[in-house]
C-alpha cells in the first residue's frame, strides 16, 4: 500500500506492506492499579456540580463501569453510541456506569455546555462527570491508583464488592468489524459473570 498523509503543514509519503504476524498489545494488560492500591476510587463533580464518588451508595452492592474520556474524542464517542442503550436495557440488572470526562476546557459553563449536550445526543442516562483538562499525564495525576494512562477511552470493571476486575484500554469500535464483535462478546460474558458472582 502507498499513499500520501496530508495536514495544514504540509504531506507526507508513506508504504506499508502486508504482516501476518502483526498485533497489538492485549488491552487488558496495559493498564492495571498500582502497587498498594486495592480498590479504585474517585470524587468529581458532575454537570451541576455535585460530587460524585464511588463510594456512593447508588453503587454500593452493583457491577460498575467506569469508562474514563472525553466528548470531544471519537473512540469515546463511539463507545458511547454503544455503551449509552446497552445501559438503558442492563440498569435493571445491578449494573452502573459513570463516565469520567476530561475536558479541552476547564471553565464550569463549558463543562456543563458540553456534558448536556452529549448527554442529549446519545440519551445517556447513567452518571457524567467531569474529570479535569484532556491530558494524559493529567488523567494518570487525577486517578493515582492507575499505574498508567495510554487511551481515551479506558474501561474499568469493578465487581459487586469494589474490587476491580478487569480495566480495557482503548475501544475496539464497530468499524473494526470482526474485533469489534469479538469485544461486544467479551463484554457481555464479563458483566454476566461479575453479576452472577458473589
Amino acid at each position: 500500500m502507498t499513499g500520501e498523509s496530508i495536514g495544514p503543514r504540509g504531506g507526507q509519503s508513506f508504504t506499508g506492506v502486508h504482516d501476518e504476524r502483526a498485533a497489538l498489545p492485549d488491552p487488558y494488560k496495559l493498564t492495571y492499579l498500582k502497587e498498594g492500591y486495592s480498590a479504585f476510587n474517585f470524587s468529581f463533580p458532575d454537570a451541576d456540580g455535585h460530587q460524585v464518588s464511588l463510594y456512593d451508595k447508588k453503587f454500593k452492592g452493583k457491577v460498575v463501569i467506569v469508562t474514563i474520556g472525553g466528548t470531544w474524542c471519537p473512540n469515546c464517542v463511539d463507545e458511547t453510541a454503544f455503551l449509552a442503550p446497552w445501559y438503558a436495557a442492563n440498569h435493571a440488572r445491578g449494573v452502573e456506569v459513570v463516565a469520567i470526562q476530561y475536558e479541552r476546557r476547564t471553565d464550569a459553563a463549558y463543562v456543563r455546555k458540553v456534558l448536556t449536550r452529549f448527554r442529549q445526543r446519545y440519551d445517556i442516562t447513567y452518571d457524567q462527570v467531569f474529570g479535569g483538562l484532556a491530558d494524559k499525564q493529567g488523567v494518570a495525576s487525577s486517578l493515582p491508583a492507575l499505574n498508567t494512562f495510554l487511551a481515551f477511552p479506558t474501561n474499568i470493571l469493578i465487581d459487586k464488592k469494589g474490587r476491580v476486575a478487569r480495566i480495557h484500554t482503548g475501544y475496539t469500535g464497530p468499524a473494526t468489524g470482526k474485533y469489534y464483535e469479538r469485544f461486544v462478546k467479551e463484554f457481555n460474558t464479563e458483566i454476566d459473570g461479575l453479576l452472577s458472582s458473589e
